[in-house]
Parts: structure tokens; C-alpha cells; sequence
């Protein structure tokens, strides 16, 4: 008696584990997602929110960690109103407190970012192929 086994599509199998591997490092798909997500995340929250001066709406910075995955959109505690002279990130909370089109980092959340997310995984899909 003897037993035949044959295995089929392990080399496609490993070519596609090799496409998801290079996606998830920090230089690839993964990190262009993150990218784009973070900067997409960033150009909303400033063009969403109110502008006296343009102190707050310039304040949105973006800070990218690719090496763990992850971009921060906030606003810059060194940037200041040119009237006032205060902390934009300081009045920016009362601004965002203030609820609905004010709350900027909420809008962008809610009405944007599952656009900025669903075009994310794209860019991660379209590189591995699934």
C-alpha cells in the first residue's frame, strides 16, 4: 500500500506571504497607508476649521511613527495666534469643545476618515494582492 500526496499552489502561497511581509514593513504598503491616512487626516482638520487669523488652521501638524504603525494629527503647542499671542493648541480645545462644525478633529473622524481609512486598506490590498 502506499500513499500519494501532492501539495498544489505552495509557491503562489509563499510568493503571496512574501507580498504581505514587505507591505507590513514601515517602508511599505503599510507605511504609505499610514501616510496617507495621517497627511489626509491633517489636510481636513485644517480646512474644516474655523479661521479668525489662520493660526489654528496652520497649527495642524502630523507626526509619523512608522516604525510602530501609527501618525498623530495635532495641533502644534509652539504655534500662536498673531492677535492674541496665545497657544493655538490652548484655545484650540475650546474651538473643538464647542461641538458641532467646530469640532474639527471630530468631523474629520466622522465624516472623513472612513474614506481616508477605506483608501488606506486599498493601498495595502492593491501591493499584496488580496
Amino acid at each position: 500500500m502506499s500513499i500519494r500526496t501532492e501539495i498544489k499552489g505552495l509557491q503562489e502561497l509563499q510568493a503571496a506571504n512574501a507580498r504581505v511581509l514587505a507591505a507590513l514593513k514601515p517602508s511599505g504598503a503599510f507605511g504609505r497607508c499610514i501616510q496617507y491616512v495621517t497627511l489626509g487626516a491633517q489636510r481636513v482638520a485644517a480646512a474644516v476649521s474655523h479661521v479668525d487669523t489662520g493660526a489654528m488652521r496652520a497649527g495642524h501638524i502630523a507626526r509619523l511613527a512608522l516604525n510602530i504603525g501609527r501618525g498623530y494629527i495635532y495641533l502644534n503647542p509652539a504655534a500662536r495666534n498673531p492677535r492674541s499671542g496665545r497657544a493655538v493648541a490652548e484655545y484650540g480645545v475650546y474651538e473643538h469643545n464647542r461641538g458641532d462644525s467646530h469640532a474639527f478633529y471630530d468631523i474629520t473622524v466622522d465624516d472623513y476618515g472612513p474614506t481616508l481609512v477605506r483608501r488606506g486598506y486599498q493601498i495595502v490590498g492593491d501591493a499584496t494582492g488580496l
